[in-house]
Parts: C-alpha cells; structure tokens; sequence
C-alpha cells in the first residue's frame, strides 16, 4: 500500500503537469500555425492564435488526396486492429487451456518476436510482398524447375495489412488474463457440454471485452501512425495514407513551405485516433485497470 504524504502528491502533481506540457504544447503549436494566415513569418509561441483556422482546414481537406489517403488510413489502422486482436486472442487461449507438446516452446517464440520490429525484417517481408509465390518458387527452381508464378500485393489493402497483423503483445497481454481466470468456469463448461470455441465464445470473450478495448485503442494508433511500411509498399496515389500525405506537404526543392496548410493537414490526420480514444476512453481505462488485477 503506498503512503500518500503532501510530499509525495506534490511530486506526481508535477510529473502529471510536465508530461500534460510535453503532450499537449505541440499540439497548441500545430493550432496555431493552422490558423495563420499565407503571409504569417516568425512564428512562435508566443504568436496568438490566428482567425484563418477553418479555411486552412477547409484548404487541406480539399488538397490534393486527402480524403483518400483517410480512408486508406482508417481501412489499414482497422484491419491491423482486428487481425492483430483475432490472433492473438485465438494465439492465447490455445496457449493457456490446451496442452501439446512444446506449447511452452510456442509461447516463448512468439514472446521472443517482441525484439524483431518491422524494420529489422522489412527487407525479407519486402521480398514476400512483392511476389508471395517467390518462396513456393524459390524452392522448387532447386530441382531446376521454374514454375513462373507471380503474385504481387503491392499498391493493396492485404499488402498494407497482412504484414503487420501478427501481434506478440497482445497474445501475451489476452494470455495472462486468460491465466486468472477462474478453473472453475473452465471446468463447468466442460460438464456441460460445451465446445472448447463455445467456452471461447460465451464465457472468455464477454469477459474480456475492456482488454479487448483497450487494445483495440493502442493498436490502432499503431495502424494509424504506420509510415515506413506504407512508403515501400504504396506506390500509386490513390493507395497512399495520410501519414505519407502530410509528409509530402512538406517540398523537396527550395519552395517556401505553406506551414499552416501542413499544420492543418496534421490536425485533420489526428481527428480520427482522437475521436478513437474519446470514444473508447472509459473502456480503455477499465481495461488497463483490469490487467493490472
């Protein structure tokens, strides 16, 4: 049990109020450079908001492919989402109630992928992408046959999606929650009657619906702030997604840079994630509160 003292309280007070500055004045700044005007120079922190705000809005949202780079955001950020969370909830409750051989052994080569992010493997991940049959073809030009198969998922959601699905943390996360929940719903199940996907179905998901929110918070925003991955694999206009968009407001030449349409830009990519974690936010904070039980 800890002991709060009015040193101690003082203390998280101020971690809390540098941490609310930290998050919240790029933000501030964002908001205030979107509502400057073309012709605003030398701004800073001290520059006040200005009264051009909804027309850079209404600019950016109109620019170029906004709308669709959105939507490819929202689609690959919600199939990330859900492919990471079926798999892993599927992933942990053959992990915890089945016993096979190696199952442990499973467990820790899943755990162990936590130290390989995307970019240790994008090459190879790269490769399969370009042409899914290039291993089935690899393998068999060793006994000197070329079968001549081809098929590419660039420029397509599966491309954008399927690479990222597989989830170690989140496996490990539902896994130990599925390790407290009591043996005894297990075993009442099985007297009576009830499937082993019945049991998952009707006892453990219901159960686990604020983990499962919480988590559909983070990995969405996971999906939602992907940049490099969408850079290789995209390479047509209309597949590219908002992060790439508001990158590419940004010139590459000696061109002076619109700040406040970029900045406008940026709060409109935003909205989405936001609106995400308002939406979801008492779910997400029961969710956290439950795993630490």
């Amino acid at each position: 049990m800890i002991e709060h003292t009015p040193r101690f309280d003082a203390a998280c007070w101020l971690i809390l109020a540098v941490g609310l500055v930290a998050i919240f004045l790029p933000v501030y700044y964002a908001f205030v450079i979107a509502s400057q005007p073309d012709t605003a120079q030398s701004l800073d922190l001290m520059t006040p908001p200005g009264a051009y705000l909804w027309e850079n809005l209404r600019a950016a949202w109109t620019k170029d492919d906004l709308q669709r780079q959105l939507l490819n955001s929202t689609v690959m950020a919600l199939g990330i989402t859900a492919g990471k969370l079926v798999i892993s909830l599927l992933s942990a409750f053959a992990i915890t109630y089945f016993r096979f051989r190696f199952r442990m052994v499973a467990f820790w080569a899943i755990f162990i992928t936590l130290m390989l992010p995307v970019e240790v493997r994008i090459v190879p991940t790269f490769e399969v992408v370009a042409n899914v049959a290039r291993p089935l073809t690899s393998i068999v030009s060793l006994a000197g046959i070329d079968i001549g198969l081809n098929f590419s998922m660039l420029d397509t959601y599966s491309g954008l999606i399927l690479p990222l699905i597989a989830s170690a943390t989140a496996t490990f996360l539902f896994r130990q929650f599925f390790l407290v929940v009591p043996d005894g719903l297990c075993e009442a199940a099985k007297v009576d009657g009830a499937s082993p996907m019945r049991f998952f179905f009707d006892i453990l998901l219901p159960m686990s619906v604020t983990s499962i929110a919480a988590l559909f918070v983070i990995l969405f925003i996971y999906g939602w702030n992907q940049y490099l991955w969408p850079l290789l694999v995209t390479t047509q206009a209309d597949m590219t997604t908002v992060v790439i968009g508001v990158a590419r407001t940004l010139p590459t030449d000696n061109a002076d840079t619109r700040w406040n349409l970029t900045m406008a830009t940026t709060l409109l990519a935003m909205a989405p994630p936001v609106l995400v974690v308002v939406l979801l936010q008492r779910w997400f904070v029961r969710g956290l509160v439950d795993q630490e039980k």
